[in-house]
């Protein structure tokens, strides 16, 4: 069948619901851009939708169904998400602290975390697939695949882009920087708890 229009229409208005909802990705592309500046933001959210945007295409290559035979594979790479989450937690709350240094995030490093991040996470892929059933048609074309995910990177890209600019506005990172010990730590201690959760979760 055809992709049409409001198929993408509707898988947009739905990620940009889930985008703007609190998450780890949503805390971790806060503190680098609060603590980092704009560019560092704006290269987190390249790795975190470029993360995003390969489970979507996993999702409509059908790798839900391979957890489903090999679930073994699914705990591997939840543990794995898991751990990562904790050590920023951990790497957070240690250095809640330290002052900011004015050099900026190396933009390849904040590409890599973001993409760490999201790749860590197949819960992204589980809402991806389940989106994908109810929106998309069956038997779409490898164009009708490419411009779903394509679709979706400059939608994330766009959305994050817009947030660290927003976000590194002088005013908003002189609050932080006041505020740093306590905000660090309350991100520090829900992306530990997010991790937690997402290892006790059967």
């Amino acid at each position: 069948m055809t992709l049409s229009p409001s198929d993408l229409i509707a898988f947009n208005a739905v990620l940009f619901v889930a985008l703007i909802s609190p998450g780890a990705a949503m805390l971790f592309i806060t503190r680098i851009t609060l603590s980092a500046g704009r560019a560092s933001g704006i290269a987190t959210g390249i790795g975190l939708g470029t993360a995003a945007a390969l489970w979507t295409l996993a999702a409509l290559f059908g790798l839900e169904a391979v957890f489903k035979l090999f679930p073994w594979t699914y705990t591997v790479l939840k543990i794995g998400g898991a751990a990562y989450l904790i050590w920023i937690a951990i790497q957070t709350w240690r250095h809640a602290r330290s002052a900011v240094k004015e050099a900026p995030k190396p933009r390849g490093r904040a590409i890599l975390a973001g993409l760490l991040l999201n790749l860590g996470n197949p819960k992204s892929m589980l809402f991806a697939a389940a989106v994908i059933v109810v929106i998309f048609p069956k038997g779409m074309t490898g164009n009708d695949i490419a411009l779903i995910v394509v679709n979706h990177w400059v939608l994330e890209l766009a959305f994050y882009t817009v947030f660290a600019t927003l976000l590194s506005a002088p005013s908003v990172r002189r609050g932080y920087l006041k505020l740093k010990p306590v905000l660090d730590r309350i991100a520090a201690t829900v992306l530990g708890a997010l991790g937690l959760r997402l290892i006790l979760e059967k």
